[in-house]
């Protein structure tokens, strides 16, 4: 299998493209290979999967664990389109508070490697969408917080004005200057 990495400007998080293989009944494709995508360049232990399934206009995000129980992340969508963001937040960083967006969809069947370090989110597109991720750490919910999806500072240009957010992304997301501010947290 001939896995491509694609770098950003963002030093860590990569798009990845593997082979897929399709013909009149549908397509194959292997999502993760370790053997391969180490040959390629990235080199990850996953311990946990996850699914989630959100309707049109949900935004999950912006969320990240600290690095007392820090993740990375090989997050894809496999039904709908969402448009995935992630941020840097590694103080000492050349791009920290710089952003990355891209659209994933069950078509272009790209994937995202969001590094520890990273806030990372989704907003959905499509009616509803599923994005599954797997993740090098585990979730730990002492280490886990949220960068505001519309901080200013941040500025991400997401393609939606009102999204539907959790209690919890609307009440106890943080500003981007109060990250800063707490760098015991980061």
């Amino acid at each position: 299998m001939k896995v491509r990495l694609h770098a950003t400007h963002l030093e860590g998080l990569l798009l990845v493209e593997v082979p897929v293989y399709e013909d009149p009944r549908g397509f194959f494709m292997e999502s993760w290979n370790k053997r391969d995508f180490a040959r390629a360049g990235l080199d990850a232990d996953f311990v946990q999967d996850n699914h989630s399934r959100s309707a049109a206009g949900v935004l999950r995000g912006l969320h990240y664990q600290n690095m007392t129980a820090p993740i990375g992340k090989l997050v894809r969508c496999t039904l709908g389109s969402v448009f995935d963001v992630a941020v840097d937040l590694r103080t000492g960083s050349r791009t920290f508070g710089q952003w990355f967006g891209v659209e994933l969809d069950a078509r272009n069947r790209t994937q995202i490697y969001v590094p520890a370090g990273f806030a990372h989110g989704f907003v959905t597109l499509s009616e509803a969408a599923e994005v599954q991720y797997r993740q090098t750490g585990f979730y730990d919910r002492g280490a886990e917080a949220a960068i505001r999806w519309n901080d200013p500072e941040i500025a991400i240009e997401w393609p939606v004005r009102d999204p539907l957010l959790s209690e919890r992304d609307r009440t106890e997301a943080i500003s981007f200057e109060e990250y800063r501010r707490n760098p015991a947290f980061a």
